[in-house]
């Protein structure tokens, strides 16, 4: 059955405003899960479930291409008054990223049977430690492209996102001595700011030409070290939090640092142990495939201009799921990501209405030039 209402834009920010007044900070998303659900049910959705780690997940239309838009229900903590001024609608989540995970249940509505599928995610714990998202890619859903909800401007298209390296560097002395006499020992706290230090230098030598998107970047994040006020410290423990752009890997980086851990430790004559707590490769979605050029005819169509694509210097889902899917993947979405987390949070509902209209455009030219690139 094909049940087809058609979605008024005071009916669309009527629902951003009710999703708005749901505060979902992570893994508390429930009332938001069912009241997707609902809407999903109301708008001719099936197959709607609610998964075993609460993402809400549901179908529209029929054939191929299959399409994932995928945007997350959790805010970061801290309330923010639901109010309309003008053309601004206040609330947490406004931009970041209820938005864009309102426009693409609209635009996803659109859809009628034989233009493709559409499976619409609302995934938990984005703002946390992605359990919603780490959940989904282990399913196996033979998607062909997937959309990530987040405030991009609706003239952006996020196409990258770099990739991540935590690493734990400990370095540690033979023995310690009395802050009175600190001559007797070495200081671990002071050798490691200076192996920190050159680490760093090392790893981001040589990128004078490189843009901002395409950096490399070490930074410190935590230091831990030292057991007394008037002792000399054994151990130091540096954390780093390393961005890789999409022309690196993380395999090669971590050889880089292998062997600059080596040669630095020998050099400073201290030992330094290093131990990877987190790795997340780059992500880069093909400019030419179907879907980087179905937003952009979308948004010329709707804003009359060419959208921008950009590289982000974060790590976002996109680069999980890419990866592991090896399939084009985009974030993008109404709102100013500038408006993410701030205390008194909006979005223009002017942008949301158009984010929407894009979306819909987006979903009609991918079907048409994935049925090309079939055929």
């Amino acid at each position: 059955m094909d049940t087809h209402f058609t979605v008024t834009p005071r009916f669309a920010v009527k629902m951003l405003e009710k999703a708005l007044r749901l505060y979902t900070p992570s893994l508390s998303e429930k009332p938001m899960a069912e009241f997707l659900a609902d809407k999903c049910d109301d708008l001719g959705f099936e197959d709607i479930q609610i998964d075993e780690v609460g993402n809400m997940i549901a179908k529209k239309g029929s054939g191929s291409p299959k399409i994932m838009l995928c945007g997350h229900m959790d805010v970061v903590p801290g309330k923010v008054k639901v109010r309309k001024e003008g053309d601004s609608l206040y609330g947490r989540g406004a931009s970041d990223a209820k938005a864009p995970l309102m426009a693409m249940l609209f635009a996803a509505a659109s859809i009628q049977n034989n233009n493709g599928t559409i499976i619409f995610v609302g995934a938990v714990d984005e703002e946390g430690n992605a359990t919603g998202i780490k959940n989904l890619v282990k399913k196996k859903m033979d998607i062909d492209y997937a959309v990530f909800g987040e405030p991009s401007g609706i003239k952006q298209v996020t196409i990258a996102y770099k990739g991540r390296l935590a690493i734990n560097l400990k370095i540690s002395v033979p023995d310690s001595s009395h802050a009175s006499a600190p001559w007797l020992s070495k200081n671990a706290i002071l050798e490691s700011m200076i192996f920190a230090r050159e680490l760093k230098d090392k790893l981001e030598a040589n990128q004078e030409d490189r843009t901002k998107g395409m950096l490399l970047t070490a930074t410190m994040t935590e230091v831990k070290g030292g057991t007394s006020h008037n002792v000399t410290p054994k151990d130091c423990e540096t954390t780093f939090d390393i961005r890789i752009p999409v022309d690196m890997n993380c395999k090669s980086i971590e050889q880089k640092i292998a062997t600059l851990v080596k040669e630095i430790s020998q050099e400073r004559e201290v030992e330094a142990f290093y131990s990877i707590l987190d790795e997340t490769e780059p992500f880069e979605a093909p400019h030419n495939s179907p879907l980087v050029r179905a937003f952009t005819l979308g948004i010329m169509e709707t804003e009359h201009s060419r959208p921008t694509l950009i590289r982000k210097t974060g790590t976002g889902d996109m680069n999980v799921l890419g990866n592991q899917w090896g399939i084009p993947v985009v974030t993008y979405g109404p709102g100013d990501p500038h408006e993410a987390h701030t205390i008194d949070e909006k979005v223009s509902v002017d942008e949301y209405l158009r984010g929407i209209e894009i979306l819909k455009k987006t979903l009609q030219h991918l079907k048409r030039l994935h049925d090309k690139k079939m055929k």
